[in-house]
């Protein structure tokens, strides 16, 4: 009879520490004044610990504004996230959700307060994530961001600069060639178009990532090739839609077509020489397949697309 209580209360001690250790929270970060400096997640880059709950407030002098550049990035895809608020950490100011091993652009602050909040499940973790902050007067863009396989010439702009952009050998840009720095309603500074894409002159397609950007049919505006056969993949936000608007549209009927994935209706079959309606996503992706026949060739289609943020879903 004795043994038998002694078991049963040691494999209780043993379930209670067990519960214990799945449910701690690490918590770290701290407030951060100063003209530049870096943050990185506890552990980097050797992985950072399960249950983090960690908050890093930025503080600025009053009227600037603070600009964070990722030097890496690596959290487990939906379950660990680092959060952005536009001030201080409070559900009003949320901005973003990251998540995943993509490499975020640049992130400027419209408030001399920027916060990023770590948080981790009790499984899995990655290498983690590092970022520099900057101090930004409110006359200054900061650094616009550098697409995949291009080259950006300078790093902080002032108002009335003009930037330029360049791809690699074997590249092509895809968007804007050049940015200007320009001021806005607030007093402050802000980009004037989207960074551009650099793609493979001889390919069409890819994913796209990042809160807004253009897709358009290879060589737009002049006309597409004959036999294209293109993909592209808007990914965007975990919980977020995408909206699709069309500036541009002029396909041979019937025989050269725009097919769509990830709307409402599931699929939608685009042809012709009239601009389609907006288009919204019913998830955070859309899908586009460009298809065109050996024959007539055409101008073909631009369309900016645009990440919606639906609804708060962090827990405080």
């Amino acid at each position: 009879m004795g043994i038998k209580s002694g078991f049963t209360f040691w494999n209780l001690v043993f379930l209670l520490t067990v519960s214990c250790v799945k449910g701690f929270i690490y918590t770290c970060g701290g407030t951060l004044k100063g003209l530049n400096g870096t943050i990185e997640s506890p552990g980097f880059p050797y992985g950072y610990p399960n249950g983090a709950n960690c908050t890093w407030v930025i503080i600025a002098e009053e009227r600037n504004r603070i600009q964070i550049v990722f030097q890496s990035f690596a959290l487990e895809e939906e379950y660990d996230y680092l959060s952005l608020y536009d001030g201080h950490p409070h559900p009003t100011n949320f901005r973003t959700r990251l998540t995943g091993f993509h490499l975020p652009p640049p992130v400027t602050s419209t408030k001399s307060v920027f916060s990023l909040r770590l948080t981790s499940d009790f499984a899995v973790s990655a290498h983690g994530f590092k970022v520099y902050y900057e101090e930004l007067q409110s006359s200054s863009c900061g650094n616009p961001g550098v697409p995949p396989k291009g080259v950006l010439y300078g790093t902080r702009f002032d108002v009335g600069d003009k930037i330029r952009y360049s791809c690699v050998t074997g590249y092509i840009l895809d968007g804007h060639p050049q940015l200007t720095c320009i001021a806005n309603s607030v007093n402050t500074a802000s980009w004037d178009f989207p960074v551009p894409i650099c793609r493979a002159e001889d390919a069409c397609g890819g994913t796209m990532r990042g809160s807004s950007g253009i897709i358009s049919s290879p060589s737009f505006p002049n006309e597409y090739h004959n036999n294209a056969d293109c993909t592209w993949t808007i990914v965007a936000e975990p919980g977020d839609t995408i909206s699709l608007i069309f500036t541009d549209f002029q396909m041979e009927e019937k025989y050269d077509y725009l097919e769509i994935e990830g709307s409402e209706p599931p699929t939608i079959w685009l042809s012709g020489m009239n601009i389609p309606p907006p288009i919204i996503s019913n998830k955070n992706w859309l899908r586009l397949h460009f298809v065109t026949d050996s024959n007539h060739r055409y101008r073909g289609f631009s369309a900016p697309y645009q990440g919606m943020f639906n609804e708060f879903l962090c827990l405080f």
